[in-house]
């Protein structure tokens, strides 16, 4: 059963007003496409390298499976029993719990917490295509460490360039997102994630031959609690959702073109899997090519557009796939960027009966402009800070993984637990006693919403309380 009104009244639907997944796997990967990005490939290895490896990924791997997994199934539930966008999802089953019209905010927090994500991740995905053409021109051939690292300052220096490549990774996502979840998402995503996975193998493949795999390996899997601070449990969990894609929209709006005989459960330990998996093996890949060229592994964003040109930079064949491997990784980028914009052009396609390319179109042009500020906050705007030390790009990023993230999955937890009808949550997930129950209920119920919270709470406190104290 699913419920859909638009104004308040619950009725029922089989089918989202946008089109359906037209297979179980084409979810699977849909949700792995929006999850599987740039979020892994670039973001996990240099933030574990700034928090010390091991200890790091224990924690992450413990905030995915205690409060990652049950917040992800709570949205796709969500999603496809309110069968519309994030807004119209939370104003239906609000009005189906009788509750308050409060919920439907749940939807807009996502919205634009994946909105403001979108401008300056197409800023980076753009330095990805960047280096599609450095790798196919050979400019990275034999490359030294000095040599890749004066390249890619000089680039991010350059604002005409990163303008550049931030308007056409902009443009490809708005073509892509216009055509439609079968005609656009399914096909995009069809063929892009496959690809992406046996170059990451290849990368693998190649840095357990490097010569310092033994040494990343540790890096990765030891277990130093000396360096993990508190601020390193928030930056996991905050990673968590960042690479789950978790209360941006994205996962509601795809959980809403569900078929509704898919099991929840098992889909999405299946799309966490595949998640994890990657992010592991892209730290494996590029951690043994740091310490092989003796790079420092808390380099920061830069981090795999050093070590992977470098890499690629040595082997036999090395420009063909290394501008294969970045030709990948923007597809991969371009799936997680899709999933951004979805959300808000579901809500304005059935609040407003607008064709979906004029929307896509405008959206994308708004969050072009957003993105401007992430491209001059590496150059003009490098000694520009919007809140202490940060610049545009590093605030935009701040606010949403550690504020908007964590509020809308409390939201969303709280909303699943407390609020929305036993009956729909048990139809929905097809619950029915026992232990999966009971385990559901406890991680639902308390450790997600209260370990996001405390993150919550300790974000407040050190970014409004402990200024006032220095």
């Amino acid at each position: 059963m699913a419920y859909t009104s638009s104004k308040q009244k619950a009725a029922k639907a089989d089918s989202s007003p946008q089109g359906m997944w037209s297979s179980r796997w084409l979810f699977v990967l849909a949700a792995a496409g929006s999850a599987v990005g740039l979020g892994n490939i670039w973001k996990f290895p240099y933030i574990a390298g700034e928090n010390g490896g091991g200890a790091f990924v224990v924690v992450y791997l413990g905030c995915v499976l205690l409060m990652g997994i049950p917040i992800m199934v709570a949205e796709v539930m969500l999603g496809r029993a309110g069968r519309g966008s994030p807004v119209h999802a939370m104003r239906n089953l609000a009005g189906a719990a009788k509750a308050s019209d409060f919920w439907q905010l749940v939807g807009w927090l996502g919205i634009g917490a994946g909105f403001l994500i979108l401008s300056y991740y197409s800023v980076i995905a753009g330095w990805a295509l960047f280096y599609i053409w450095q790798m196919a021109s050979g400019v990275l051939d034999a490359a030294t460490p000095e040599f890749a690292n004066n390249l890619f300052n000089t680039f991010l220096g350059n604002p005409l360039q990163l303008m550049f490549w931030h308007t056409l990774f902009m443009v490809l996502v708005v073509w892509i997102v216009s055509k439609g979840v079968v005609k656009g998402l399914e096909t995009a995503i069809r063929w892009f994630m496959p690809l992406l996975f046996v170059l990451l193998i290849i990368l693998l493949g190649y840095s357990a031959q490097s010569g310092g795999f033994e040494q990343g390996f540790n890096f990765m899997f030891g277990f130093d609690w000396s360096v993990m601070k508190l601020d390193g449990f928030l930056v996991a969990l905050g990673q968590a959702f960042f690479t789950l894609s978790l209360a941006m929209g994205a996962i509601m709006a795809y959980g809403a073109y569900v078929p509704k005989d898919t099991s929840i459960f098992s889909t999405i330990t299946t799309v966490a899997l595949i998640d994890t998996s990657v992010a592991i093996a892209a730290g494996l890949a590029i951690f043994p090519i740091v310490f092989a060229n003796g790079l420092d592994p808390a380099s920061g964003p830069g981090l795999m557009f050093v070590t992977v040109p470098l890499a690629f930079g040595q082997m036999e064949m090395g420009v063909i796939f290394g501008t294969l491997f970045f030709l990948l990784v923007s597809f991969a980028a371009i799936t997680s960027a899709i999933s951004l914009l979805e959300p808000l052009l579901a809500y304005l396609v059935e609040e407003y009966n607008a064709k979906r390319a004029r929307v896509a179109t405008s959206m994308g042009v708004i969050c072009w402009i957003l993105g401007v500020g992430s491209v001059l906050s590496f150059n003009l705007w490098s000694d520009v800070h919007v809140a202490g030390d940060l610049t545009f790009f590093a605030f935009v990023d701040y606010v949403t993984q550690n504020i908007m993230l964590p509020l809308g999955g409390v939201l969303i937890a709280v909303f699943v637990a407390y609020v929305l009808p036993k009956s729909i949550v048990a139809e929905q997930l097809g619950l029915n006693g026992g232990v999966k129950e009971l385990v559901w209920n406890v991680l639902i119920k308390l450790v997600a919403p209260l370990g996001v919270l405390a993150v919550f709470i300790y974000t407040l406190y050190i970014t409004l309380y402990l200024p006032y104290l220095a």
